[in-house]
C-alpha cells in the first residue's frame, strides 16, 4: 500500500514538472517561426542573399490569419530579430514578439492562412519599432520584397524602403505589398516568453538578454545564413 502511495505521488510528480517545463503558447509561437524562416530560405527563389545580409532586423510571422474578406484586414503574431550592438552590426540577438495588424492584403495573399517574413533595412526602420507602433507606407517606406539569389532581382522601390515584405501561402513565396498595416511591439508575449516583464527595446538593446530556448532555430538559421552585416560600413551615411 505505502509504495502504491508512493508511487501515485511520483507520477504526479513527473507529470507536474513535464506541464511546467511546457513550452507555453508564445513559445511554441516563436518556434515556429524558426521553421517558417528555415523553410523559407529553403526555397531555390527565396530572399536575395544580398537583401538578407543587409537586414538590420528580420520578423517573421507564422500563419496570418485574413479576418474580412471583403476588407482584406488581417492579422498576426510572430517575432523580430535584430543585429547586435548600437550600429546593429554585431551578430543576430534575442527576439523580441511583434504584431501586425491591418491594412488591405489580405485579398492579394489568396488564402487564409499566410506567412509572412519582413527585412528591416536601415537602423531608422529599426529603431522605430522599437517603442512604438510603425505604420506601414505611412511612417515607415514599404515595399514588395524581390527573390531571386543576387540584387540583380532588386528594383529601385526596394533599394529605397525601410521595409521589404515577402509571403508564403500554398507553396508559393513571393513578395507582398502590407501597405496599410500596423507593426507593434507585443510586450505581454514577449513577457510570457522570458518569464518576465520586458520590453522590446530591453529584448534588442540588452546586453545580457540570453536567447531563450525557443528562439534558437529561428536566431541559428539567420546566423548561418547571414552573419555579418554588408551594409555596415554604410551605417553612417543612411
Amino acid at each position: 500500500m505505502f509504495r502504491s502511495v508512493v508511487a501515485v505521488f511520483v507520477v504526479c510528480g513527473v507529470a507536474a514538472l513535464g506541464a511546467q517545463n511546457a513550452p507555453n503558447k508564445e513559445q511554441k509561437s516563436l518556434e515556429n517561426c524558426g521553421v517558417v524562416m528555415e523553410e523559407v530560405l529553403g526555397i531555390p527563389e527565396n530572399i536575395p542573399q544580398d537583401l538578407l545580409a543587409k537586414a538590420e532586423c528580420v520578423i517573421v510571422i507564422p500563419s496570418m490569419i485574413k479576418v474580412a474578406v471583403v476588407v482584406g484586414g488581417s492579422s498576426g503574431r510572430g517575432a523580430m530579430v535584430c543585429r547586435t550592438g548600437k550600429l546593429f552590426d554585431g551578430a543576430w540577438g534575442a527576439p523580441a514578439m511583434y504584431a501586425i495588424e491591418g491594412g488591405s492584403f489580405g485579398l492579394q495573399l489568396g488564402a487564409e492562412a499566410t506567412d509572412l517574413v519582413l527585412l528591416v533595412m536601415n537602423p531608422k526602420g529599426a529603431n522605430a519599432l522599437l517603442s512604438t507602433k510603425v505604420k506601414l507606407g505611412g511612417n515607415a517606406s514599404a515595399a514588395a520584397g524581390p527573390k531571386g539569389r543576387t540584387m540583380e532581382a532588386s528594383t529601385d522601390a526596394s533599394m529605397r524602403a525601410e521595409f521589404l515584405s515577402y509571403s508564403r501561402s500554398r507553396g508559393l513565396f513571393a513578395g507582398v505589398s502590407l501597405s496599410g498595416s500596423s507593426l507593434r511591439p507585443d510586450n505581454d508575449a514577449s513577457a510570457e516568453v522570458y518569464g518576465r516583464p520586458i520590453t522590446a527595446r530591453g529584448i534588442v538593446t540588452g546586453t545580457s538578454t540570453a536567447i531563450p530556448e525557443s528562439g534558437h532555430r529561428l536566431v541559428d538559421v539567420l546566423q548561418k545564413n547571414a552573419p555579418n552585416n554588408l551594409s555596415a560600413p554604410l551605417l553612417t551615411t543612411r
